[in-house]
């Protein structure tokens, strides 16, 4: 069986709070093996944390999410570096700027997203980014601190093919989600051609994103093997070889040894 790594995925909310042990099994009965549950604030960090403790496969990612950026203590910080040093999370995140939505102020969501940046460098954690229609600021804050980046994921990406080039300059990975597998996406499959195969992932951000051909739906887990199979195509490349890399990609990056 092909097997799959979902590098970012919220399946232990609420939303599968009815099903998730048939959604669970559905993921290994499709190879879904390993995945990335991800934190949004303090609350959900813990969770998802707990989560990928009873749950072989998943490790747990948390951080302060551009939405939740205003709630935001320093002494969230501190948290954050003992669950880092204690390996109960592979990296910070998800940060980042979301100026579509805007729910907390732009100068907090920067001030927010430097700190926790910040403490990347000064524990040696990777960062999981959440960047939406503010990928100019992002990369200038990602510029002004070139020296003390410490690598990570841009997740969901939805730039351009050289906005992806400037990530990949800095030393990121790219993560594609559903929206690669639209009908009209030809800017992100022209970003997926040029990524290079040991900085490609592939993700679902389920419950969100599904990707064709069960958009519309409460995305899952199960349906990264989607996004791969598309990004095979793109590629020419078989399905196989895509989930051995991506996964391969994933756990480097979450630093996954066995």
């Amino acid at each position: 069986m092909t097997e799959w790594f979902d590098s970012h995925c919220h399946v232990d909310e609420e939303k599968f709070d009815e099903d998730r042990d048939t959604v669970l099994a559905r993921m290994r009965e499709h190879g879904i093996t390993r995945y990335a549950v991800i934190g949004s604030d303090m609350k959900t960090s813990r969770h998802a944390i707990a989560f990928a403790k009873n749950h072989p496969g998943a490790v747990a990612v948390g951080g302060i999410h551009p939405h939740e950026a205003k709630g935001f203590r320093e002494e969230d910080c501190e948290e954050i570096a003992r669950w880092w040093k204690n390996g109960d999370i592979r990296a910070i995140g998800e940060i980042g700027l979301d100026y579509y939505y805007d729910f907390s102020p732009r100068d907090v969501q920067k001030t927010v997203c430097i700190r926790q940046m910040e403490l990347a460098y000064e524990i040696g954690a990777p960062v999981a980014y959440h960047i939406r229609d503010a990928h100019g600021d992002m990369l200038e804050i990602m510029k002004s601190m070139k020296d003390r980046l410490t690598g990570g994921i841009i997740h969901c990406f939805s730039g351009s093919a050289e906005m992806a080039k400037e990530y990949l300059k800095l030393g990121y990975y790219i993560s594609f989600a559903g929206p690669l597998t639209f009908k009209k996406a030809p800017k992100l499959q022209e970003a997926a051609l040029l990524v290079p195969k040991d900085r490609l992932l592939i993700e679902t951000d389920s419950p969100y994103m599904a990707p064709e051909p069960v958009r519309g739906r409460r995305n899952e887990p199960t349906n990264v093997r989607y996004v791969g199979m598309k990004l095979a195509e793109l590629r020419g490349e078989s399905a196989e070889e895509t989930a051995a890399y991506t996964t391969e990609n994933a756990m480097r990056i979450y630093g996954i040894r066995d």
